[in-house]
């Protein structure tokens, strides 16, 4: 009986040999070929259309196996291969441009009864990339002014979507981000072994929180401050577990953006227009829900608080320690319909589930003498938090 190290062998010389019948009857039918980062094929017909094309884009397509490595049923095939991309056919949409290719790659073989079952096959594509010309050659001008480029446009999303975390307290940080530009706000509270989320903001800013957090020790949990659009968006791209209080839990896993206690006609001519747009798109579509928290519970050092009345199970954090809020949308510090910052007000009657119950959360709020209170949106309430929760509650409506 053939070993793997034979099978695979085998394999490579029909290859080489550009003979398709003989390299698919090394395969088991439906086994996947598996080019990681790429695309699967599954054989034999996969894998015979994949190199019938590679060999009529490279006629001269040549492979050499370097060594072999087995182990029982594997086998790691170390090769080199080259080739003049001289066409007739294609390759990956590119069309032939003479270009010659010499490069390495690995592929590892899982081999049963004398046949291919699985193959992961790894190469370097962004070195393929750049002998095909595709990309500039390693180290060069033209490769320079593309990083200069790409970093350009790095540094202007960061400005959109999401940008350097900013420190507001002892473990604790804000991630500002979403358009309008960095309106939105998010937190991450440092503590056992990763990070705890707070509010998930739009769903651009998937990728910059993931990068922020990861400097301080990786997601661990997402906890919703409620599940409007604007507050969840992120969290299915964030891949952890979410937390929201009960009464959010059906909210949270709806695929609707809209709130169905909404009431859109309250706002003015320009809200109508641009609201029902923005919304679809900050949103990211329906959470996975983990778990839930309610009033006293404990999340990362910080005790819940149920804020309801903007939303049903709006809630925020506080910690005794220093006595800081974290609180969603329990009031603005903006107008909702223009950007435009301003004291803390209610929430816009438009998205509150019930506008005085709103107020009455800003009483509560008040109640504990925050020394900082931080909202979903925009600017904290510093100084003196108290006086201006107690004036926001009573007089600032949006």
């Amino acid at each position: 009986m053939p070993s793997a190290t034979e099978i695979g062998k085998r394999y490579f010389r029909a290859l080489n040999d550009h003979d398709l019948d003989a390299a698919t009857a090394c395969w088991e039918p439906g086994g996947i070929d598996r080019f990681v980062g790429q695309q699967d094929v599954i054989a034999p017909d996969g894998v015979r259309e994949y190199f019938g094309a590679l060999f009529a884009a490279f006629p001269d397509f040549s492979i050499e196996v370097l060594d072999t490595t087995t182990s029982r049923n594997r086998t790691a095939v170390r090769w080199q291969a080259r080739g003049t991309f001289a066409g007739p056919g294609a390759f990956q949409g590119f069309e032939p441009n003479g270009a010659q290719i010499e490069i390495e790659g690995c592929d590892v073989l899982t081999v049963e009864e004398n046949l291919i079952q699985h193959n992961d096959a790894y190469i370097d594509s962004g070195d393929l990339a750049r002998q095909l010309g595709f990309l500039p050659a390693a180290g060069s001008q033209a490769e320079a002014r593309l990083a200069k480029l790409a970093n350009v446009r790095t540094r202007l999303l960061g400005r959109i979507h999401g940008g350097e975390p900013e420190r507001i307290a002892d473990g604790v940080w804000i991630v500002r981000g979403g358009f309008p530009p960095k309106t939105m706000s998010v937190y991450l509270i440092e503590g056992g072994g990763g990070v705890t989320v707070f509010d998930a903001g739009s769903e651009s800013m998937a990728g910059p929180l993931r990068s922020a957090a990861a400097r301080l020790g990786g997601i661990k949990r997402v906890v919703l401050g409620h599940a409007d659009a604007d507050h969840r968006g992120a969290a299915p791209g964030l891949g952890a577990p979410v937390w929201c209080h009960p009464s959010e839990v059906d909210a949270a896993r709806s695929s609707d953006p809209f709130r169905p206690y909404w009431h859109l006609e309250l706002l003015g001519p320009h809200g109508r227009t641009l609201l029902p747009r923005l919304l679809p798109l900050w949103d990211g579509g329906a959470v996975q829900i983990a778990g839930t928290v309610a009033e006293g519970d404990d999340v990362a050092g910080f005790r819940v608080i149920e804020l309801p009345g903007h939303a049903p199970g709006q809630i925020g954090l506080f910690r005794e320690s220093d006595r800081l809020a974290l609180v969603s949308d329990c009031f603005y510090t903006l107008d909702p319909q223009t950007g435009i910052k301003g004291p803390a007000r209610v929430p816009h009657p438009a998205f509150n589930l019930s506008t005085p119950q709103a107020a009455d959360s800003i009483r509560k709020l008040a109640s504990l003498e925050p020394s900082a209170a931080w909202a979903g949106h925009a600017d904290p309430v510093r100084g003196d938090v108290v006086g201006q929760l107690q004036q926001a509650a009573t007089t600032g409506l949006a």
